[in-house]
């Protein structure tokens, strides 16, 4: 297609969709079905037959200050007290799990995320790392993964996780433009990125990824492009880089700059134009959506192998089909239903010290989710999904084929009679085409308005 069409195709389809961690998304969970005593009997029956592979993500939620920009849960304060009574709290949780479990459950995938994890000092992670792994099985190949901030992820830190396992480190860089920086209350500078970067690579450290954040208050295509340039020279193993969520209606903190400090829609289309373009010259491959990854990473493997699976954790190399969520907040997905957890550090701490599973919402997937949530991994990790001898005959993909008419003729897609694939100009619209699969956004009267934009 001509430049001019793919513009056009980036105004139409630039609209609020989810990023489909899960499916179905968080917004659209029936909580008035589930309930704890259905979800702790399927966690028996899970793990009451045979060993589980699964992946754990803890959620650590403290930071010392609030980046504006930040969508996720978290907690701010400067007292360091409160980390010993968390970690607690986790291991407590993990301990009501594994009460629960007859089989030990064998861990493939293990990531600390927040929040700061090196919020915590290296004597309480070394902490909970041990406390986790205590009564369970380590796979030998299990990837074990931090996300730390460069201004206080300390020698001792990358240290201490990597004697325990940890051969990933996620640095959250967003923009090195000092008054973007300030705007999003994340000053960090690029000597001390360099610093961290280095530390880890000559501890031992395999695969190192930076969070770049495209549409932010103040960005340009000038700072954006230094931004660039710098990653480049540092050379990361993986690259996310993703589009600024702009959702103060959720996250207060955002009201500190308004929507005219943000780039408009075609600069921000330029910036994430000019982005994609530099990683991709620069040798690093698009993975999915929003990740990059150089070929000697794992995760580009993956992607080439068609064994790439993605949770709420993201991309991962670690396909299992359940992930325990622990922590504030966090959430668990056990293939036929998901669960949250609270998402205040005192209801947490006092669910858990009543000897209480933390979860307070989540969803029982039915036969059509099952469907659709199969398909909509596949497209989001292969880029392309297949029905053909599978027996699925339910109402959800039928009448999400209907839907597929209007991306196919836009390009975006191929299908045959019993498959679909995203084409090469498809692959900015990943998250479009799972829309289009989507039942419950599909369904008349269901609104997006807590959905960003896709671009």
């Amino acid at each position: 297609m001509e430049a001019l069409d793919k513009d056009l195709l980036i105004r139409k389809y630039n609209v609020p969709g989810p990023r489909y961690t899960s499916y179905p998304t968080v917004p659209f969970w029936d909580n008035e079905t589930f309930g704890l005593e259905k979800w702790e009997k399927l966690i028996v029956e899970k793990f009451s037959e045979n060993w589980e592979e699964i992946s754990v993500y803890i959620h650590l939620p403290y930071c010392e200050s609030l980046c504006t920009f930040c969508g996720c849960n978290t907690r701010i304060t400067v007292n360091h007290a409160v980390e010993a009574p968390y970690i607690d709290a986790v291991l407590k949780e993990w301990n009501l799990y594994l009460s629960k479990m007859k089989f030990k459950p064998v861990i493939k995938e293990l990531h600390l995320g927040g929040g700061t994890p090196t919020f915590f000092s290296a004597k309480q992670l070394e902490r909970l790392i041990l406390g986790i792994t205590a009564n369970v099985i380590l796979c030998p190949d299990a990837e074990l993964g931090f996300e730390g901030h460069p201004n206080n992820t300390t020698p001792l830190h990358l240290q201490t996780l990597y004697d325990l396992g940890f051969r990933r480190v996620s640095f959250g860089i967003q923009d090195f433009d000092p008054k973007v920086q300030e705007a999003i209350n994340r000053i960090q500078s690029f000597d001390k990125v360099k610093e961290v970067t280095q530390e880890a690579r000559s501890i031992g450290y395999t695969s190192i990824n930076f969070d770049i954040v495209y549409g932010l208050p103040l960005q340009t295509l000038s700072s954006i492009s230094d931004t660039i340039d710098k990653v480049k020279e540092l050379r990361p193993d993986r690259i996310a880089f993703y589009s600024y969520a702009h959702v103060p209606w959720i996250k207060p903190g955002q009201r500190k700059f308004t929507e005219l400090d943000l780039p408009d829609d075609e600069e921000k289309r330029a910036l994430y134009e000019y982005g994609l373009k530099e990683l991709e010259e620069a040798g690093y491959v698009e993975i999915g959506m929003d990740h990059f990854a150089l070929p000697s990473d794992v995760l580009y493997h993956a992607a080439m192998n068609k064994t790439l699976h993605r949770n709420f954790m993201g991309y991962t190399t670690q396909r299992t089909a359940t992930l325990i969520g622990l922590g504030v907040s966090a959430i668990s997905d056990i293939g036929e239903a998901y669960a949250q957890n609270v998402k205040t550090v005192e209801e947490y701490i006092a669910r858990i010290d009543h000897h209480i599973l933390p979860v307070f919402r989540g969803h029982f997937l039915n036969k059509e989710d099952a469907v659709m949530k199969k398909h909509i991994l596949n497209v989001m990790c292969k880029q392309e999904t297949s029905w053909e001898g599978t027996n699925e005959s339910c109402m959800s993909l039928f009448n999400a084929l209907l839907n597929m008419e209007e991306l196919e003729k836009d390009g975006l897609i191929e299908t045959e009679y019993f498959s679909l694939k995203v084409t090469p100009l498809g692959k900015k619209f990943i998250r479009n085409v799972c829309m289009a699969l989507d039942t419950y956004l599909q369904a008349k009267g269901k609104s997006v308005v807590q959905f960003s934009k896709v671009i």
